[in-house]
């Protein structure tokens, strides 16, 4: 199985990703229009708390295992490799079936703590069935990602990516027809509908499971799976346990600690938006739209972050195994160049048609629209601690990696409230607060990983700073474009097919007006490398010239 480098492994991971997070865009618009706003609330309630029971399944391992996998890989420990893998599969398989009785069993108790004593929205009992629902895929995808993370820790990136897109296509399928069809087929109440849809978690994580075991069975004798050890590697169970666990440790607290900030979000603006005196509806669908519909918009942004984590663990590590310091300093800041080249303008441009892209996924709604044009802003800081994060864990500083994630998450939690008070006071949205507390979370766990690699390990950060300096300006180009353009182009949101067109022309000219003079300034060649950018350009021309 070929390997893949660290610019080649980014936009494997990254192509493919972003074809999940557009299919996981695009699929809100019929599921929405199916099941409306009330069984959409229902339908993120679940969701999110099944994404802290996912992490608390997952415990981090599958990415420590990438990490000890690439280690023993590089170090040629092939047999102790081996046994990390099968000792990674048995300890998942105890904690992912001790979370899905967690979560079956005290179902109504986690409603209960969702939606409080809120009345006219979604009931306790209405809760409880959609939290059981989708619990089943608990049972699936922690031997999923344990396999994914196997791939991984040998550079080969493409099989976990293209297992991510079967899984969510799957998944989209029954969401979308399992829904229809129990709707208007069966008749089934609302409440079981969203139950099919959240149930299609579990087929889809059966159907990327089938996958990799695939490609695992196929390549048993590539990667070492087949081969007969007479001597085993030093390295006792025990000490690849306790590897495991200690490089899982940061990942299970960092993660499972934002999981439960976000629903602690949720709850608060709950709170909050009731406290100020908004109906039940729309305190359900700001609170919704902040947690669930609005990412649902950006997840095309925070997937440029997840297509580079998945290059930047292994790659990181085997440099830093080496000591190869100066090597990690570069990655970093090449993974950190990538997010602001792609990120920054997906961000300014979605919110700039922000009104007519809530409409063709939703129906055009004036408080969706104002909640879309803030938040998108949140992923690109998301996406740059994402990178710091890992950048951390990779050289096993993962003190920092409390340290700074810790920070960033408390500071958030205790801005949220006063943030939406205040804004509330000088009649801002007071659902504005809540965003501007998790960008500034993130922003201080961002300075304080920064500041601690700029101290410890001498890391530079020039070519970071000279590209967002010189970003500014195709970026700028866009801007005007796109202002210029919604001036000279009118816009009718009761026509779908029309906003579409809209959001398709002004998308497509501000793009190409900022990569232009982005090439101009040869900022893709500094940032995706020239050889990178020859190759690519090569089997463009190639595949011309056979056509």
């Amino acid at each position: 199985m070929k390997k893949n480098s660290f610019v080649e492994g980014t936009i494997i991971a990254t192509l493919c990703i972003v074809i999940v997070k557009i299919l996981g865009m695009f699929y809100v618009i019929p599921f929405y229009a199916i099941v409306g706003s009330t069984g959409a609330a229902l339908y993120a309630y679940a969701y999110n708390i099944y994404g802290l029971f996912l992490e608390i399944a997952t415990a981090g391992i599958p990415n420590a295992l990438s990490k000890v996998i690439n280690e023993y890989n590089t170090l040629d420990k092939q047999e102790a490799k081996v046994r990390a893998f099968q000792l990674g599969k048995r300890i998942l398989g105890v904690i992912a079936v001790a979370a899905f009785l967690i979560m079956f069993i005290f179902a109504p108790q986690i409603a209960e703590l969702i939606i409080g004593d809120m009345t006219g929205g979604n009931t306790i009992e209405d809760v409880s069935f959609v939290i059981r629902a989708v619990s089943f895929a608990l049972l699936i995808f922690p031997f999923l990602s344990v396999t994914r993370g196997f791939f991984q820790g040998h550079n080969i990136i493409y099989v976990s990516s293209v297992s991510q897109v079967i899984e969510q296509v799957a998944r989209v399928f029954i969401i979308i027809c399992g829904s229809y069809i129990a709707l208007n087929f069966l008749h089934l109440d609302m409440t079981t509908v969203v139950g099919v849809a959240v149930f299609g978690a579990f087929i889809g994580g059966i159907a990327a499971l089938f996958y990799v075991y695939d490609k695992l069975r196929k390549n048993k004798k590539e990667l070492h799976l087949e081969d007969d050890f007479k001597v085993k590697d030093e390295v006792s169970n025990k000490d690849i346990i306790k590897k495991i666990i200690r490089y899982a440790i940061p990942l299970v607290v960092i993660s499972i600690a934002f999981t439960i900030y976000n629903n602690v979000d949720m709850i608060l603006v709950l709170r909050t938006m009731n406290y100020l005196g908004l109906d039940a509806d729309e305190v359900e669908f700001i609170a919704t739209g902040i947690s669930t519909w609005a990412p649902k918009i950006s997840i095309v942004v925070t997937s440029v972050a997840l297509g580079l984590s998945a290059s930047l663990i292994p790659n990181m590590v085997e440099a830093y195994t080496l000591k190869k310091y100066d090597d990690v300093n570069h990655k970093f800041n090449k993974s950190m160049q990538m997010i602001l080249f792609i990120s920054l303008p997906m961000c300014v441009g979605i919110s700039l048609l922000a009104a007519s892209i809530w409409t063709v996924f939703y129906g055009y709604q004036a408080l969706g629209t104002s909640i879309l044009m803030v938040a998108i802003f949140a992923p690109l800081f998301s996406n740059l601690y994402t990178v710091c994060n890992h950048t951390l864990q990779s050289m096993n500083c993962f003190k920092w990696v409390y340290i700074s994630s810790i920070t960033g998450i408390i500071l958030n939690a205790v801005l949220d409230v006063p943030f939406m008070l205040l804004f509330d006071f000088i009649g801002i949205p007071a659902y504005w607060g809540a965003t501007l507390a998790t960008i500034v979370g993130f922003s201080v766990t961002i300075f304080i990983a920064m500041l601690y690699l700029r101290r410890a390990y001498k890391f530079k950060f020039q070519e970071v700073k000279k590209v967002l300096g010189n970003i500014l300006i195709p970026l700028g180009t866009m801007i005007v474009v796109v202002v210029l353009m919604k001036l000279m182009i009118p816009i009718d949101y009761q026509n779908w097919f029309y906003c579409v067109m809209y959001i398709a022309i002004i998308a497509l000219v501000g793009a190409l007006a900022y990569f232009i003079v982005a090439e101009k300034m040869g900022l893709i060649d500094e940032i995706f490398g020239k050889d990178f950018m020859k190759k690519i350009k090569a089997r463009i021309f190639k595949n011309k010239k056979e056509v």
